[in-house]
């Protein structure tokens, strides 16, 4: 079994050295001994620190998270290490527990370009022309965006649940990218797109990819399909991070570009070691807010605790259902190539 400093170095070695990694874990040490008094679980997302993952009770996908949100037991204290809108969603799953996000930092800058009252007058702009428009919101949004939603969807079914909706006509929002790549495989139904994108991926250009695949031909590419089209249009698949995770694993293939932020190399270094991961990626710096000591006192102190009135909570959770009833509550399409999982 490696010891934490192996494990860390796999990611950065010249950043995780003995000297920064003993303190680490003794902070874990005392990370574990207050969720066992607080009767705590934590859930933390693929692009977390890698220190993060090593207290991680559930890590995961945003679809990933979402399942096992509904998965915690007995717990009475959610710890999520991600961002604002996934611990919004652990919360609107599970009202009765205590849901807390370690630092407030953690927000999203997708999910910050819709707001609920907007997706309300679109809705109502749009209905004059499309009266059979349905919504469906990306899980990277608000829980007042999701009340006004009629079904949820993430990275990795977002294709599967556009496809099962009634209606023809679609508002997706807020990822404009994700949209196109939704309409590319769904082309029976009209998509109209929101104005968001993730900032992240936003940035990763075709030209950083084509470079890669030059100097590397062996490679396979993985890319997140939030990227634009011109970079999905390079990938050997587009996959959510734990399908890059599970297509990594699977493939005969040593090597791998993942393209999507950076954490999600990290946690593929730490859990194939085996095979070789190259970057063509963005920090994001929501991601990356949380600190072991942000878990630590989160768990002494309840800080910081997520609250949703309940009408919008009641609205967001139809939606959220409504993803999985659409799924079977699956982790489909979570490994496949491109040409297969969409289609």
């Amino acid at each position: 079994m490696p010891t934490l400093l192996e494990k860390l170095q796999r990611v950065d070695p010249d950043y995780y050295t003995p000297e920064v990694v003993s303190p680490m874990e003794a902070c874990l040490e005392r990370i574990r001994d207050l969720k066992r008094a607080r009767n705590a679980v934590i859930l933390a997302h693929n692009y977390q620190r890698p220190e993060i993952f090593e207290v991680a009770d559930f890590l995961g996908d945003s679809l990933g998270l979402s399942l096992d949100a509904t998965r915690v037991g007995d717990a009475e204290v959610i710890v999520f290490c991600g961002v604002h809108f996934m611990a919004e969603t652990a919360k609107i799953l599970n009202p009765a527990k205590r849901v807390l996000l370690p630092n407030l930092a953690a927000g999203c800058s997708l999910a910050d370009t819709a707001t609920g009252p907007a997706v309300r007058a679109r809705k109502e702009e749009l209905r004059d022309l499309h009266p059979d428009l349905q919504v469906v919101s990306y899980v990277n949004t608000t829980a007042e965006v999701k009340a006004e939603s009629d079904a949820c969807c993430t990275s990795s079914n977002a294709v599967s649940v556009v496809r099962a909706m009634e209606s023809r006509t679609i508002l997706f929002i807020p990822d404009q990218n994700l949209a196109r790549h939704v309409a590319q495989h769904v082309p029976e139904k009209t998509i109209i797109a929101w104005d968001g994108y993730c900032y992240v991926h936003h940035q990763i250009t075709a030209d950083s990819i084509i470079a890669m695949r030059t100097q590397f031909p062996g490679i396979q590419i993985l890319v997140h399909p939030e990227c634009r089209d011109d970079v999905v249009a390079l990938a050997d698949a587009s996959l959510s991070t734990s399908g890059m995770v599970e297509f990594a694993k699977a493939s005969r293939a040593q090597e791998f570009l993942a393209v999507t932020e950076c954490g999600l190399s990290d946690l593929l270094q730490i859990q194939v070691p085996e095979k070789t991961f190259y970057r063509a990626c963005k920090i994001c710096r929501f991601m990356k807010a949380i600190s072991l000591e942000d878990v630590e006192e989160s768990l002494k102190q309840n800080r910081f605790e997520i609250t949703i009135d309940e009408t919008t909570r009641e609205g967001a959770k139809q939606a959220l259902t409504k993803m999985f009833e659409l799924t079977g509550g699956s982790r489909d399409n979570l490994a496949l190539p491109r040409s297969v999982a969409d289609e």
